[in-house]
Order: C-alpha cells, then sequence, then structure tokens
C-alpha cells in the first residue's frame, strides 16, 4: 500500500502517545483528561513550535531503498500468477521533545524525561505488530522493525541547520522494513510443477 509511510508514522506516535498517558509522572502533560496539552506530533521540530506545540516531534527526514531486500523473488498468488515485487524501505525518524522555556516545568529536565521515556518505549518495543498497528496496518499480518540509530553531533547538527533551528537534544531511530506496493497487474507465469510419486515433474493443467 502507498499509504504505509503515514501508517508507520501513525503507528509510532501512537504508541508514544499511549505510554505517555499510562506513565504517571508523563500523564499530566499528555493526557488531556488531566490537563494536558503535550501532543506527539509528526510534524518537525521547527513546525511545531511555530505552531505553538509542545511535546514530541516524531519527524519523518529520510526515506531510503533497502537494498537488500529489492531481489527478493515476486510472489506467487495463484498458480500462474506472480504478484510484482513491492518496494522495500528504510525510514529514518528525529525525535525531539519539545518543551517551552515558558512552560511552568523546567525545560531541559521535561525534555531529558520525556527522550528517557521514548528510549525506554522503543527499546521495550523493537517490533510493532497486531494491535500496536494503526491507520491502514490495523489488521495486517506484518510487523515494524525499529531500532536506535547511531548519529553524531556533527549529524544531527546538519539536520537542525536545514530546519534553520539550533541544535536540540534530539535521536534517531530506523524503521524497517516497510513495504509499498506495486501497482501494476501480476504476471502470467507457467502452472506450479508438482513432484509425483516417481521423482518425475508433472506440469498442473
Amino acid at each position: 500500500m502507498y499509504t504505509a509511510l503515514r501508517a508507520t508514522s501513525l503507528t509510532i506516535a501512537n504508541l508514544l502517545q499511549q505510554h505517555f498517558i499510562a506513565d504517571t509522572s508523563l500523564r499530566q502533560l499528555f493526557d488531556p483528561a488531566h490537563g494536558g496539552t503535550m501532543v506527539v506530533s509528526l510534524n518537525s521540530p521547527e513546525e511545531m513550535t511555530e505552531n505553538k506545540e509542545q511535546g514530541v516531534s516524531v519527524w519523518l527526514y529520510m526515506v531510503n531503498k533497502d537494498g537488500d531486500r529489492l531481489n527478493d523473488n515476486m510472489e506467487r498468488i495463484s498458480r500462474t500468477e506472480l504478484r510484482h515485487r513491492p518496494l522495500p524501505l528504510s525510514l529514518h525518524y528525529l525525535v525531539t521533545p519539545i518543551v517551552a522555556l515558558k512552560n511552568k516545568h523546567n525545560s531541559p529536565e521535561t525534555e531529558q524525561i520525556i527522550l528517557g521515556k521514548v528510549l525506554q518505549v522503543l527499546h521495550d518495543s523493537p517490533i510493532l505488530s497486531g494491535s500496536m498497528l494503526q491507520d491502514d496496518f490495523t489488521g495486517k499480518d506484518l510487523q515494524i522493525n525499529i531500532h536506535l540509530e547511531p548519529m553524531t553531533v556533527d549529524e544531527t547538527a546538519r539536520l537542525f541547520d536545514a530546519l534553520e533551528r539550533s541544535y536540540e537534544l534530539a535521536v534517531s531511530y530506523q524503521v524497517s522494513l516497510v513495504m509499498i506496493d506495486s501497482e501494476q497487474q501480476p504476471v502470467t507465469a507457467s502452472p506450479v510443477g508438482v513432484a509425483s510419486p516417481d521423482y518425475s515433474i508433472e506440469v498442473g493443467s
């Protein structure tokens, strides 16, 4: 499905939001029922600031082809048809806590607490599947693998330079494999060969 990028982003954002609300220390910040106004947003840090949003930016900043899966065999969907290979992708997210200094909570301390919770949640849930999946992934038999991606200070600083924003505390996560299905019609293929008891090959009619 071509909506896989959005579904992946919403799955990660929902997972974090639910854990923030369930945490007694962060509930008052993220749960509207307890007066919380912070959000988990797919906007970039700059967009969150412009929109006067506070919370966590889960920003998809880069999409790469996964070269290891480009040569996978086509999937046989019937005796005479093969489905075109999907496009395998690795997604890269910059996760940044955004807490304004005017907030009643001390900004650096709160940002570090929030980021610590992000690290804990995604460390405990490196594979997202089943009921965790959101949007167009709901009910699908698939899984998303997520892991912390090492980034140097220079690499992170370049990202913030591109945003025309001062360097901030942030971490990067790589997510795979995300598949964009092909819209092409299936390919006609020879029927599947069936081995007969005398080890010859009998081609289905």
